[in-house]
Parts: structure tokens; sequence; C-alpha cells
């Protein structure tokens, strides 16, 4: 069992204790820092996080398994892609970057690729940003595959792999994002490049971090390089992506991370996400921790049908997506909802409840009128017209009844 938590102890060691006791750490990557800046609103998945908490193990122990994550087929079908556009050098992957990032520049003839090979993640990124110097000093196009970056993260460091980063003969450096989803006709699926430049934002903190540290601090650039198969081929195409918002989201929510002692000081005395906690004691630590459901983490985080399970249970409206609850203001249960249609509650000057009401009228007339209907009829209601004829006062026939639909 845990050991109580003590008020006083660093953060890290908190963290620790709601991890559970002997627990390891499951380590940051780009993925998951993507995805809690694309919700930031929920603190359970900030604590675990923060904590290191493998979600993976967590939502098979409160018996809701997670259907998160790539698919085999898929890994093989992205390696495979990404090693024919790093291909001889990287040289058509330079050549992306010149044409569609940097064209004033002079064309990559032959580009470098520095080995980055070193022991453990801290050589790895100190041999990243060794590199990255030697690239600026040299001049010229540079590759650098699989770089390893250093990004604080609640005062720990998360180390993250980016597909690759590109050096400009000016010394400006541009992150790279190889996807294995299809540009048709010069575009892609607007979905999938939105979380591919979530993901590539944080490589961007990471190297400007990394960037920070050298005089003259080299420019990282806010247009990344996506990468994806052209129409249904292997061949590759590229299109640069602007990611200055997701960069300045992705920024406040690390900012709120470093926050997070106020959400663990909220939390009970003893809690732990230790998934070899009893299934109740660990639904109880879990739903003492916000969350904020929305459709979209089905794609995103390992807890989301659990979350799902219990935003349904209470009936929320973020159950209904983000665009409802937005626009239902106060209103966060389906029940409040139809008691403020209903004319039960809520105040009548606030916009959501007379936007609800005005709905609510607006379908009683239409229903009323559809009850109505058939009174106007010859016919017998739910069959075809009669075909009698229909009389005016004095007795003359003057039109056909109109069948009754």
């Amino acid at each position: 069992m845990p050991h109580p938590r003590r008020r006083g102890t660093a953060l890290r060691q908190r963290l620790a204790e709601l991890r559970g006791p002997d627990v390891p750490a499951k380590a940051l990557d780009a993925r998951a820092l993507a995805a809690l800046a694309a919700n930031p609103g929920c603190a359970r998945r900030a604590v675990l996080d923060g904590a290191g908490v493998d979600k993976t193990r967590l939502a098979d122990a409160l018996g809701s398994p997670s259907a998160f994550g790539q698919s085999q087929f898929a890994l093989t079908r992205g390696n495979a892609f990404e090693a024919r556009v790093k291909a001889d050098g990287g040289a058509e992957l330079l050549r992306l970057a010149h044409r569609k990032l940097d064209p004033q520049a002079a064309p990559p003839e032959e580009g470098r690729v520095p080995d980055l090979s070193a022991i453990g993640p801290e050589g790895r990124a100190a041999r990243t940003a060794l590199a990255l110097r030697e690239a600026v000093e040299a001049g010229g196009w540079t590759l650098l595959d699989h770089p390893m970056l250093a990004l604080d993260v609640a005062g720990s460091p998360a180390f993250l792999e980016p597909d690759a980063v590109v050096v400009h003969p000016d010394g400006s450096w541009t992150v790279v994002e190889i996807k294995s989803f299809p540009m048709l006709d010069g575009s892609a699926d607007p979905a999938k490049v939105g979380a591919a430049a979530r993901q590539a934002a944080v490589y961007v903190l990471a190297l400007e971090e990394v960037a920070a540290r050298l005089d003259p601090a080299p420019r990282v650039r806010h247009r990344i390089l996506l990468v994806c198969p052209k129409d249904f081929s292997n061949l590759p195409a590229a299109s640069a992506v602007d990611v200055r918002k997701q960069r300045a989201v992705t920024r406040r929510q690390l900012a709120r991370l470093t926050r997070i002692e106020e959400i663990v000081d909220a939390l009970p005395e003893g809690t732990c996400f230790s998934p070899e906690l009893p299934a109740a004691e660990l639904t109880a630590a879990v739903e003492s921790v916000p969350a904020a459901y929305a459709p979209e983490c089905l794609s995103a985080c390992e807890l989301a049908f659990h979350c799902r399970a219990r935003s349904r249970a209470q009936a929320a409206v973020t159950s209904l997506g983000r665009a409802a609850r937005a626009e239902l203001g106060g209103l966060t249960t389906v029940g409040d909802v139809l008691s403020a249609a209903r004319g039960e509650s809520g105040d009548p000057d606030d916009p959501a409840v007379a936007a609800l009401r005005r709905a609510a009228r607006l379908r009683a007339e239409a229903l009323a009128a559809l009850v109505d209907a058939p009174d106007r009829c010859t016919g017998t209601p739910g069959h075809e017209g009669s075909g009698t004829p229909v009389h005016d006062s004095a007795g003359t026939p003057a039109q056909e009844a109109a069948p009754c639909r």
C-alpha cells in the first residue's frame, strides 16, 4: 500500500507517491504532450502524465481497456515510407525542404548526415546539441536523422525524438514530420494534419531550448515540413505547415503543468494510481481528479473509454462534443438542458436558456402541425386519398381531395 502523501515534500516525490511504490515512471513523448495540449482543461490527464502513470495499464485495471494506438501494419508501412524518404543520405528530403521552405538558398548538392549515436537519452541529447552547433558553423545543408531533444516538463526532462531536423545554409532549423497518411491532390486529411502539427510544435519548443543555449541563438523556423505519400503511391510529397498556433497552445499547457502542484495538493491524502490497487480503490482515486472528456479523446487518450462511460452515466453534455458544451454555457448535464428548455429552470436572460426555449417552442409547433394535418384531408389517416369529391356550400363538386400522407 502506498505511504500517505506528506505535505511539503518535493513535487517529484509527490508525483512518485501518486504513481505508486516501486512503479517506474512512463516517459512522456511528443505524441502525449501534443494530446495534452489538445485538451488543456483535463486535470486528470495533466496529473497522470505529470506523474508518469502508464495509462494503458491503468485503463486495463479499471476494466476499460484502451484501443488507442497504431496497428502493426500501419507502423510497418510508415517505417518503410520513412526509409524511402531518407534514402541516399536524405537527398530527396533535403530537396523537398529546399523547394518548399527555402527556395532562395543554394540547392542541396550534397548534404551532411552526422552520426548521432551515443549512450542513453542524455548522451544522445548532448550529441544532438553538438551536431546542431557544428552544422550552423559549417554552413550548407545538414540532415539530422532521429535526433534526441530534451524538453523540461514540470521540472523533469522529457526526451523527444523527431523524425528529422534540417539545418539550412543560413543556420536556421526546421522540424520534419514524416507521416504515412496520403496527400491527395496536394492536400491531406485536416484532422491528421492538425495532429501532426501539434506533435511538431512540441519538437519546435524543444529545439528552441537548444537554440537558446547557443550564442548567437539560431532561428527555429515556425513552418515545419510535413512529408506524406503522394496520392496512393509510395512517392514522397511535402507541404509547409505553420505551427505557430499549436506552439503557443503547447507552451501555455506546459506552463500549466509547472503548476501541477496545485492540483496535487487538492487530492485526498494517500491518493495513488498504482494498477496493483483494488479496482474500487483505484476507481475512487481516478475519479478524485476532474476530467474534461470530449469525443476527440477516443483517438488521443488511453483512458477515453473509462471517461466516456462516466460522462454518459452522469449525463454530462461534454459527451456531445466541445462545440455543444461551449454553446450550452453553464448547463452541464442533459437534465439541466431539458429542464431549461421546458421552462422549469434557468435564467430567461441567459442566451443559452433563451435559445433552448425557442427551439422547444418551434418543435412543439411542428409536432402540432403534423398532428393536425390529417384533419385537413378527406382520406383516412394512414391511407391514400379516398377519391371522394369535395363539395362547396351549394353542393357543387369543387376539387378532388388531396391524399393524406
